[in-house]
């Protein structure tokens, strides 16, 4: 019953689940503006890098009550992050698989949300899903972004008795405290 044609950036969920419908496709990293702002400042995203996505829309029947309506997304991406060791670049493979089921009204899908494991978000009749996608692999960066291995010798603080004590305002004290000269 998939007669009616599904654009991802107005999406009509509830009829877009009524039809189990099914969407997949590609955007350009550069279009994800937030996505490609978590990049290192050195990569520039090119043409090439692309997010991968797909979608399925389902209508579930519940016993005596109004069909429950879903929306089953899985996204990838490979963005280049900031290496929290070295400062370097660190491609990071992101993969998003959610989940959401759609409910009338803002407050219901507050409340539903609060008792509910499942991610609950409010009905709307046009949903941008570039944006969905979006937000789900913003979610799914790596909290602290880094290589295995830095391609670089990270910097190493050197143990140097005397340079601590010529860096260091408290050793003249030291030593005038011991008896001995001030440097």
């Amino acid at each position: 019953m998939k007669s009616r044609p599904a654009d991802p950036r107005r999406l009509d969920v509830e009829a877009f689940a009524q039809d189990a419908g099914e969407l997949q496709g590609e955007w350009p990293l550069a279009s994800l503006d937030r996505l490609a702002g978590t990049a290192h400042p050195d990569a520039k995203p090119a043409d090439t890098d692309l997010t991968h996505w797909q979608v399925q829309g389902e209508s579930r029947p519940v016993r005596g009550g109004v069909a429950q309506t879903w929306l089953h997304l899985r996204a990838d991406a490979r963005v280049s992050l900031v290496c929290q060791r070295c400062l370097g670049p660190v491609g990071a493979d992101v993969h998003a698989e959610r989940s959401f089921q759609f409910v009338s009204g803002e407050d219901a899908a507050a409340q539903l949300d609060a008792d509910s494991e499942d991610d609950v978000l409010a009905l709307t009749r046009s949903l941008d899903l570039r944006d969905l996608v979006e937000d789900e692999l913003l979610l799914a960066l790596p909290l602290v972004p880094r290589h295995e291995v830095c391609p670089q010798p990270l910097p190493m603080a050197h143990d140097d008795p005397e340079e601590d004590a010529r860096t260091n305002p408290f050793a003249a004290l030291a030593a005038l405290k011991r008896g001995g000269p001030a440097n």
